[in-house]
């Protein structure tokens, strides 16, 4: 509601595989940062494929600032195949601006949650994955690498897709199991897209449920927690 698109990293050029607005949620006001992979292939093609380049990471950040510096939590939601490998892109600092996303993010002291609403890619996903609240749609995924390069680069046979999907445990109830992520949210049968008001209507309910919930803490004890989310990760007992 009311929505206003905030463009440009302020160091090169805007990104449209990034978008940042800030607008009102049910009354809330809130910064929302989301990748956009686009429709129609003159919109995909401009949107690098949902790709970013470093200056995307670096737009979210300084929204992520101005959400800080003004009070605003912040609402990410996550849809890559993961961050643009071109050569200009490695040149102007990708692997640079994704670790300084992971870095800064954690201390923000705003209250972030972070929603992976289709395909979260690798370090295109993780960049703006730092949060206090990170949950995937039904039927979304969220994975180091896609089944088809694991394939690739474990097999060097394109036909062990379905063997590589199984042990990557790309989908929201592994990663549920594994303490990854923190819930998942239900969408309709085979996808939101099939109803995109009501999986609208589905993360809206979650992410102002979540919110109200991180609101009850204190920006320390908030900070403490979120610091204490994510170092559980990768943690692992036989």
């Amino acid at each position: 509601e009311d929505a206003y698109e905030i463009h440009g990293d302020r160091a090169f050029r805007d990104d449209p595989a990034i978008v940042c607005y800030v607008g009102w949620i049910d009354g809330i006001k809130t910064m929302v940062i989301g990748e956009q992979k686009g429709r129609g292939v003159k919109n995909k093609i401009m949107r690098n494929f949902g790709m970013p380049n470093p200056e995307g990471y670096r737009k979210a950040l300084r929204v992520v600032r101005l959400a800080e510096k003004f009070d605003i939590p912040v609402l990410m939601l996550i849809d890559t195949p993961g961050a643009y490998p071109g050569l200009g892109a490695e040149e102007r600092g990708q692997s640079e601006a994704i670790a300084r996303n992971l870095f800064e993010f954690t201390s923000v002291r705003v209250p972030m949650v972070s929603l992976v609403i289709g395909e979260g890619g690798s370090g295109g996903a993780l960049a703006i994955g730092v949060a206090d609240r990170l949950a995937m749609m039904r039927y979304s995924v969220f994975s180091v690498i896609s089944p088809e390069g694991c394939s690739a680069i474990l097999w060097d046979d394109p036909t062990k897709v379905e063997q590589a999907t199984k042990a990557l445990k790309i989908t929201p109830a592994d990663l549920m199991s594994h303490g990854l992520i923190d819930d998942i949210i239900d969408e309709p049968l085979i996808g939101g897209h099939r109803d995109k008001a009501g999986a609208v209507e589905a993360v809206k309910r979650y992410y102002i449920q979540t919110l109200s919930a991180i609101r009850e803490l204190t920006t320390d004890e908030m900070l403490s927690k979120r610091y204490e989310r994510l170092t559980r990760i990768g943690a692992y007992a036989e």
